[in-house]
């Protein structure tokens, strides 16, 4: 599932491409052709995203709501548009460009109270300017559970999936397996200032990249890493292969229905 920094990305592309400017707006899945009809040739006004959830503005109070889920893939293209496969769930187009949305777990006309519903139960998002630590931190100062299954809890965290989560944790050699309540105050303000940075370097990069520049390829003499992830890591996706920084193995676990993968020897209890 694309992680927080993936979905402003896609935001700002959405903006940059056909902001303010009418659009042809169609549904060939069908699914959203009722939507559609009622959208198509208006203005897209502006952009949003919180977390994991797209936000795109047409008029005053009507937003389609976007989420991308497990399956839900979105391209963009130059015109003159091709002809839409019976898969595109969305399409918008105008002279220029078109954009193509398939597989979403959502494709949703809604109204601005609905959206604003949907904020409120959504934590605070690193990447959106004004939204308060603080208030996931309340949330997990008093918690039990552990705080690698509490960073993937949009409800207190927007944004951050299972790679950010692994990453930050080890950057700051916390064990995934704390409880919440465990960690100090300094400790989860560094958390989040670290994951603001790394995800505003995801979205202007389009990849994560969480090793710090004296652990890259070039400055170890080691080999890239090779993953369909892309991206230069510490721990994700690297069970059993020895650490950067102490030489141990990466162990993986099931956590929060979610492959867990940490260093025991850098992140210890």
């Amino acid at each position: 599932m694309p992680e927080g920094h993936t979905i402003h990305r896609l935001a700002a592309d959405y903006r940059d491409r056909f902001g303010g400017r009418p659009v042809r707006v169609t549904s060939p899945q069908g699914k959203f052709a009722d939507a559609a009809a009622l959208l198509d040739g208006t203005v897209l006004e502006r952009t949003e995203a919180h977390g994991k959830h797209l936000f795109l503005g047409f008029g005053e109070e009507e937003w389609v709501h976007i989420h991308l889920g497990l399956f839900g893939k979105v391209n963009f293209g130059d015109a003159p548009a091709p002809p839409p496969t019976d898969t595109v769930r969305l399409r918008l187009a105008d002279p220029e460009a078109y954009v193509d949305l398939r597989g979403p777990t959502t494709c949703a006309l809604i109204s601005d109270p609905e959206k604003q519903a949907i904020h409120e139960r959504l934590g605070p998002d690193p990447l959106r300017d004004g939204d308060d630590p603080d208030k996931a931190w309340r949330r997990v100062s008093r918690s039990r559970t552990t705080i690698a299954a509490l960073l993937m809890d949009q409800k207190i965290i927007a944004g951050v999936g299972n790679v950010y989560r692994a990453e930050v944790l080890f950057r700051h050699g916390i064990d995934p397996y704390r409880p919440g309540k465990d960690l100090t105050a300094r400790e989860w303000t560094a958390i989040w200032h670290d994951l603001v940075a790394l995800m505003r370097e995801g979205v202007v990069n389009n990849r994560i990249d969480t090793v710090r520049p004296e652990h890259t390829p070039e400055a170890m003499g080691r080999p890239p890493r090779v993953d369909d992830h892309g991206g230069e890591v510490y721990v994700y996706r690297r069970a059993h292969m020895p650490c950067h920084i102490c030489g141990g193995e990466i162990r993986t676990a099931d956590l929060a229905a979610r492959n867990l993968f940490w260093c025991p020897g850098c992140q210890r209890r």
